[in-house]
């Protein structure tokens, strides 16, 4: 798995790419902690490029929810392949995270 952060002015893009398994999660943990850091009221991950996700992978994402809550980040992943997405949707995480479908909607849509 890659890895790759763009930081752009008001949001930051972690670009994913490849597989998200148990091996790989701690790398995107440890960017999701870096991207904490930086005043930024939005983090966005392109999916565009990643090909599989385990639990692990998806334990990442859900244990920062209450994290970006609480510091009034919107958290926006984009670009998810239908094998991806569908993962989420069968777990009911799509009612939990925000999903757009392209980069310009992550970065411009206003997610509740």
């Amino acid at each position: 798995m890659e890895i790759a952060t763009i930081i752009e002015e008001g949001y930051i893009i972690i670009g994913v790419e490849g597989d998200l398994d148990a091996s790989s999660a701690i790398y995107l943990d440890q960017e999701i902690e870096q991207s904490l850091e930086i005043d930024k009221k939005r983090v966005i991950v392109n999916c565009e490029k990643l090909e599989y996700i385990s639990s692990a992978g998806l334990g990442v994402f859900i244990s920062y929810l209450k994290e970006f809550q609480s510091r009034e980040i919107t958290f926006v992943i984009y670009g998810m392949s239908d094998k991806v997405k569908n993962v989420f949707q069968i777990l009911g995480l799509d009612n939990l995270v925000n999903i757009a479908n392209s980069k310009d909607e992550a970065i411009n849509e206003k997610f509740d």
